[in-house]
């Protein structure tokens, strides 16, 4: 199949090209460096700087990743303001090229975040739990709005809320892996709040399992069966590296340094993939346990 695919130099979006590469997709790369894609994602793909550029293409599906990362800086209004327009701006570009093809894609999968719900406290949380409005919930609403305008009869739009991706080359874990190893390790607050994660390997397949599918239309938490507190995560990563995790960074000092980006760190949701495993996704990496000894196995 010929697939699009926006953010593909990205961590998932890398991983994503390698495996869909190793089944024999044509990969048709979005990125700002066109040249040095190939390079950064080290398999072979058509790399152009914008979606549009595509419309030459024959087209069988579109993967939707790019965005202005979340953390890159505190959040004033002008930032706010780039991380909305950075999502709609891709998004829209999908949309114009959609237009522009003689035949339209069967399917948009398209990105958005746990950040949907907001803070939900220690109830689960499933696609049809109603947000906590906040910041992160109006990002994910207008990102995941502007990809579902886009559906047609002819294209189907699953919107992912992706939890936090870990592998050991990037995500959360790649700035957390050295300070833990260190023994320098700690929770965040009171640590009770709830952080949904997947394995970089389970969120690559949970994409190619919607590819494959008829009805994606909608939304799809993208995270493991099992979400952990950050008390728990901290253990267990503190475990998987045979260190101690003794400190706590107290909420009030996340709050200070960080501004309103703190929520992301000091609430959560305890979101479950209702919708995947309903459908018959299995995880290979269900507990944070086995995800965690996975990567470091591979990291020795």
């Amino acid at each position: 199949m010929n697939i699009v695919i926006t953010g593909a130099t990205g961590f998932v979006g890398q991983a994503l090209c390698r495996y869909w590469h190793e089944q024999g997709h044509t990969l048709m790369v979005v990125s700002r460096q066109s040249d040095k894609a190939q390079a950064t994602i080290r398999v072979p793909v058509m790399a152009r700087s914008s979606a549009i550029d595509f419309a030459d293409q024959s087209v069988g599906a579109i993967v939707n990743l790019a965005g202005e990362p979340i953390f890159n800086r505190r959040w004033s209004e002008a930032q706010k303001k780039k991380l909305i327009d950075s999502r709609l701006k891709a998004t829209h570009d999908v949309g114009e090229l959609c237009q522009r093809l003689a035949t339209p894609p069967a399917r948009l999968i398209s990105g958005s975040a746990m950040g949907y719900y907001g803070d939900q406290g220690s109830r689960e949380v499933t696609e049809q739990t109603s947000p906590h409005k906040e910041f992160a919930h109006r990002l994910c609403r207008e990102w995941e709005e502007a990809a579902q305008q886009l559906a047609t009869d002819q294209m189907q739009v699953a919107c992912l809320r992706i939890g936090l991706v870990l592998d050991r080359d990037g995500g959360m874990l790649k700035p957390m892996r050295p300070m833990f190893r260190l023994g320098l390790g700690g929770r965040l607050g009171k640590g009770r709040q709830y952080m949904p994660w997947v394995h970089r390997h389970d969120l690559v397949r949970i994409i190619d399992f919607l590819l494959q599918r008829d009805d994606i239309s909608g939304a799809w938490n993208a995270g493991a069966p099992a979400p952990v507190t950050n008390a728990k995560f901290t253990r267990t990563l503190a475990a998987s590296l045979n260190r101690p995790a003794p400190f706590v960074m107290p909420g009030s000092v996340v709050s200070l340094a960080l501004g309103e980006m703190s929520q992301l760190l000091l609430t959560g949701a305890r979101m479950v993939p209702a919708r995947l495993e309903a459908a018959g996704f299995r995880f290979e990496y269900p507990t944070l346990e086995k995800a965690l000894t996975a990567i470091e196995r591979r990291a020795a």
